[in-house]
């Protein structure tokens, strides 16, 4: 994995385990040489992670787009910048630009990026690993769903065990590395 896109909050939360946890991604990144992808702020813990990377001597592509670039005041000392027109250009430069992604605590936003990769990669439009670092078990209620979404029969068991979840940032890291996609199932169209 060379680069892995990070999806969080632009605020810092409520907890200091969620800045703690942002400063530790950021080391092991810097560590094992993988560039971060992410959305561009200088604040919350977007700002961290970021922060962090770089200072470890890592590598940070950012992308925000001009509505935002002002409002999460966009990082200005970062390796690249790339400033886009929409949420859509966002998402989807940092989706062409990483080798997986990794959620951390965030809001709705982060929920939103983190479902759309997850749903993207359950249809085969990218076989990329999706990964919830679960900082201060600030995703169980999510987890459950997922599993509450399985047991209802409205997620597959395969698809259910492509989102990978881990508290510990180096076994995250190593699940995204060794990820091996599930086989998708083509469609013939009747003619």
């Amino acid at each position: 994995m060379n680069s892995i896109a990070v999806f969080c909050g632009s605020s810092i939360g409520a907890s200091e385990a969620y800045r703690e946890g942002a400063i530790q991604l950021g080391k092991e990144l810097a560590k094992r040489q993988i560039t971060l992808i992410y959305g561009g702020a200088s604040v919350g813990i977007m700002g961290t992670v970021a922060d962090t990377v770089l200072q470890e001597g890592g590598k940070v592509i950012g992308v925000i787009p001009t509505l935002l670039e002002e409002r999460e005041i966009s990082h200005q000392h970062l390796t690249e910048l790339i400033v886009v027109n929409t949420m859509h250009e966002r998402k989807s430069k940092m989706m062409e630009l990483a080798d997986g992604f990794i959620a951390l605590p965030g809001g709705p936003g982060t929920l939103e990026e983190l479902f759309e990769v997850y749903t993207w990669n359950q249809i085969g439009l990218h076989q990329k690993p999706c990964g919830i670092l679960n900082i201060n078990h600030y995703y169980d209620l999510l987890i459950s769903f997922f599993d509450h979404m399985q047991n209802e029969q409205f997620l597959q068991a395969h698809n259910r065990n492509t989102l990978l979840v881990d508290e510990n940032i180096a076994a995250l890291l190593d699940k995204c590395a060794t990820y091996v996609p599930p086989a998708i199932k083509t469609y013939q169209l009747s003619k």
